[in-house]
């Protein structure tokens, strides 16, 4: 089994529960108009500008340019962006203080999220303060799978991938992570990251 010295975990999805159907069933009466909001309007391709350094109003204004009838709503993309936010994902953020408090690892964070959100959330789950280093996609202007992102953090943080794990719940962040030599888990619950943090023997086996 080869030795792993770094913990690298994505954020959102992984620790921290992000939807922004939690905003907009609150706007929308019906979940069908949310689903096409969210599809066709405010689609995942227009947030990842932002995640990817784009300033919000900026893409706020522009989209509201193109479609006018909606531009309360998104307008509230930003305005009321932290509605987005259900909480910390807790099974996933016991593993990460179990990982931290052993001391054995390294442990980072490389995720897409735009620098003007990170910031309202940062102060408010004690994980965050116990990483040894956060690379934000919005602050370097660079976004996953984009191996350059990655290269920042290996630099930075002078990292090697073969003794590295990296969490993500996208399958296309996960091979991206793979092909620069990373161990990779596709995450997709705290129970399955569990048995396979277990199945690497990185957990004392008590995580709850």
């Amino acid at each position: 089994m080869t030795q792993i010295d770094t913990i690298v975990f994505d954020l959102g999805g992984v620790l921290i529960d992000w939807n922004p159907r939690y905003l907009y069933k609150k706007i929308f009466d019906t979940e069908e108009e949310t689903e096409k909001f969210l599809s066709e309007v405010c689609h995942g391709v227009w947030n990842a500008q932002h995640d990817a350094g784009k300033p919000f109003q900026e893409g706020v204004d522009e989209l509201t340019e193109k479609y006018p009838e909606y531009s309360e709503e998104i307008q509230a993309y930003f305005d009321r962006w932290i509605e987005m936010i259900g909480g910390e994902i807790t099974g996933t953020s016991e593993l990460f203080h179990e990982l931290a408090d052993s001391g054995n690892y390294q442990m980072l964070a490389l995720t897409n999220w735009s620098h003007e959100t990170f910031p309202l959330v940062f102060n408010e789950y004690d994980f965050f303060q116990r990483f040894e280093g956060i690379v934000v996609s919005g602050v370097e202007k660079l976004i996953k799978p984009d191996p350059a992102f990655y290269q920042v953090m290996i630099d930075r943080y002078q990292i090697n991938p073969e003794t590295s794990l990296f969490i993500d719940d996208n399958k296309d962040n996960i091979e991206a992570g793979a092909k620069l030599g990373f161990q990779v888990i596709h995450f997709q619950s705290p129970e399955q990251l569990k048995q396979e943090l277990l199945s690497l023997g990185l957990l004392n086996g008590n995580a709850s």
